[in-house]
């Protein structure tokens, strides 16, 4: 047996066998209690809830990392069918108006520090949406990843001062309009902003790349909204491959930025957006350093973040493809304990 299956393996008894979590163990949900590390005595929401990009595997990963590297407790939860099963193949209402769709362990917002959000197109029951509406007035902070700039679909009942709440634009900072780049056919660089460097988020943040594609969240033309700061730019390439070429004829977007958003409650909170992260572009060691590192930011924690603290993954990852040709790639239910 190898050094890294015993450290695995002992990481995953450790967690099983802890009872300091702040969420009880449950076979609906994944809990990582965290080690010794900054993070110690924060506890970070993972929701993975969208039927494109792989959340089911790369949110795990995540808080596997978050945990066992850097002191988080984390929890993980997961969209499910009506067996109970993680199920990323559920319709959404534009294809089935009878959908509604179920997040388990939702009520948990009460106890997060700060919620991590990869969702899509989903629509909640009154009762789960409530706990999302009220986590938006709490102050909190929000890191969201790539879809879930249009994370809800509909029953999103959320004003303030009597106008209604956009999660993607108002919340976000942006929504998915279009895909800027070639959708499943061409790939993204991240290029830092000049002038951002210096930010913490950025710290020992190198090469970035992944193989989906760039979102455009404002028109043609425009730009985000004075209220955000753009980080890093997303270069759409010719191809799929890390060498590929930056296609001339696409200029580069921002990809992750920061902001404030403020509840009905006054309440201001910190916001971090990246449109990249399907679970293969989260193969790039940059990619996870820079969410792992906003993580810190949102948790006002940014001093504790270090250039050299490692972001390895913890147990093996090896991602599926993105799409929606489940047969072909071979998505299908499976229990929350296969995602462990």
């Amino acid at each position: 047996m190898t050094l890294r299956s015993c450290t695995w393996i002992a990481f995953v008894l450790a967690g099983c066998a802890s009872s300091s979590h702040p969420v009880p163990d449950d076979p609906r949900w994944l809990t990582y209690p965290g080690g010794d590390g900054p993070g110690h005595g924060r506890h970070i929401v993972l929701i993975a809830a969208e039927q494109e990009y792989r959340s089911e595997q790369s949110l795990p990963m995540l808080a596997r990392i978050l945990a066992t590297r850097h002191g988080f407790d984390c929890t993980v939860l997961f969209a499910q069918n009506r067996d109970g099963l993680v199920d990323p193949t559920q319709k959404i209402r534009w294809e089935d108006k009878s959908v509604t769709h179920d997040i388990p362990g939702l009520e948990h917002l009460a106890e997060a520090d700060l919620t991590i959000l990869f969702s899509r197109l989903i629509t909640l029951p009154d009762d789960q949406i409530r706990h999302v509406i009220d986590y938006l007035d709490s102050g909190k902070p929000i890191l969201a990843i790539r879809t879930a700039n249009h994370g809800f679909l509909d029953n999103f009942p959320y004003a303030i001062d009597g106008k209604p709440v956009r999660f993607g634009e108002d919340v976000l900072g942006g929504t998915f309009l279009e895909h800027h780049g070639n959708w499943h056919q061409d790939s993204t660089r991240g290029i830092v902003v000049e002038g951002a460097r210096d930010h913490p988020i950025l710290r020992g943040v190198g090469d970035i790349w992944g193989p989906s594609d760039v979102y455009r969240t404002y028109p043609a033309g425009g730009s985000l909204p004075s209220n955000c700061t753009a980080l890093v730019l997303g270069q759409p390439l010719l191809g799929r491959q890390h060498d590929d070429a930056p296609n001339p004829a696409k200029e580069a977007l921002p990809i992750a930025w920061t902001k404030s958003f403020t509840g009905s409650t006054g309440r201001a909170a910190r916001v971090f957006h990246v449109t990249m992260g399907s679970a293969r572009d989260y193969q790039s060691a940059g990619l996870r350093r820079l969410t792992i590192n906003a993580a810190y930011w949102c948790l006002g924690l940014e001093e504790q973040i270090a250039a050299d603290r490692s972001v390895d993954f913890v147990g093996p990852y090896e991602p599926l493809e993105s799409g929606f040709d489940y047969a072909e790639i071979g998505v299908v239910p499976r229990p929350v304990s296969a995602y462990r």
